[in-house]
């Protein structure tokens, strides 16, 4: 659980230094201001990112390639999220329908076959 908790928590820092200055008008601020200040606040996705990886992850019985999906499928909703409430954008149909695909992907990374 401490993986999860860190890795959203991590997910909120990281889509918000990447997407956070499309709320506002940043056309004429300094692309290296903008990178600097990015980088600061992605400092902390890390401070989250590496324990949920390194400390918490293997040792709760995750493979890489499940922390790797699990990560990717709480960006995905972190960002969807912030997409809607913060950027005001709307969720369509084809995105729905992408999101389902990779509800299948997760299935079949944590799929155990039956020893026959």
């Amino acid at each position: 659980m401490r993986t999860i908790l860190c890795l959203i928590a991590s997910n909120c820092f990281m889509t918000y230094a990447w997407y956070g200055h499309l709320k506002k008008n940043t056309a004429d601020t300094p692309l290296l201001k903008l990178i600097l200040i990015s980088w600061a606040i992605a400092f902390f996705e890390y401070c989250f990112m590496v324990p949920a990886n390194n400390r918490f992850g293997l040792k709760e019985g995750f493979s890489p390639f499940q922390l790797k999906t699990i990560q990717e499928v709480i960006s995905l909703v972190v960002f969807c999220l912030f997409a809607v409430f913060f950027l005001n954008e709307q969720i369509r149909w084809n995105y729905i329908v992408a999101f389902i695909f990779i509800i299948g992907a997760v299935y079949f990374m944590f799929y155990v076959p039956r020893a026959q």
